[in-house]
């Protein structure tokens, strides 16, 4: 199977028509604000415009942040709170409740979030968490974040989903993008296995890249990594 079935992908995100929950990770909230450039870089509209739109688009009844919501580990950057409250808005006006499984960046999260939190979230035959730490609970299917992936093809970087079967513990893994656009990606090309730094993507070899044409409104499946590094 090249694509998991009973899912649906938009913009770095994925949605579980059975669950009508939305599933995004590696938001990084303050991330404009803690960067080397002076100007802020327009997190706060990209951000909550494209999760304005996904939420339109779906209408989901949750909404499942697969970690890493925030960016700085010690200190609360400009912004951030009008961000949060500007996507809980959202979320109360279409009537979902959103669940944060939290990541290895979200240590201020307890001061700052009043919803629903848990390190693992299940939904349906999927367990989502955000894939820093081995999981304690089983499952068919697991969906997490964490490492960004990203592909090079023809020398542009593009975002990239990666999939694969029975790869831990016998089970199926499916890994998000990073949502911000401020992530550069890392480059999955020619990742061996073990280069990635989730617990649940030791076998990088056997996942397939998956990449959105977002103007076709389509998502492209690629071999696995360990045949389709030849063919770059």
């Amino acid at each position: 199977m090249s694509v998991p079935d009973g899912i649906e992908f938009r913009d770095r995100a994925v949605y579980l028509p059975e669950a009508a929950t939305l599933v995004l990770a590696d938001v990084h909230l303050g991330k404009d604000a803690t960067s080397n450039v002076e100007m802020r870089l327009g997190e706060h509209e990209d951000v909550t415009g494209r999760f304005d739109a996904l939420v339109e688009r779906f209408d989901p009844e949750e909404v499942v942040i697969a970690g890493d919501l925030l960016h700085s580990f010690s200190t609360l950057p400009r912004g951030v709170m009008e961000t949060l409250d500007e996507l809980r808005a959202t979320a109360r006006e279409a009537g979902a409740e959103v669940v944060v499984t939290p990541g290895n960046h979200d240590t201020m999260l307890g001061d700052l979030w009043k919803g629903p939190v848990d390190p693992e979230y299940r939904v349906g035959d999927w367990l989502v968490t955000h894939g820093h730490e081995e999981p304690e609970s089983a499952a068919d299917r697991y969906i997490v974040g964490h490492d960004h992936p990203a592909i090079e093809i023809e020398g542009q970087r593009r975002p990239c989903y990666l999939y694969g079967e029975e790869v831990y513990r016998g089970a199926d893994v499916l890994m998000l993008p990073a949502f911000t656009r401020l992530a550069a990606g890392t480059p999955v090309n020619g990742a061996r296995d073990g280069d990635l730094m989730s617990p649940l993507a030791r076998r990088i070899g056997a996942f397939r890249p998956l990449v959105r044409d977002e103007t076709a409104d389509e998502t492209l499946s690629f071999p696995a990594l360990s045949e389709f590094r030849s063919l770059l």
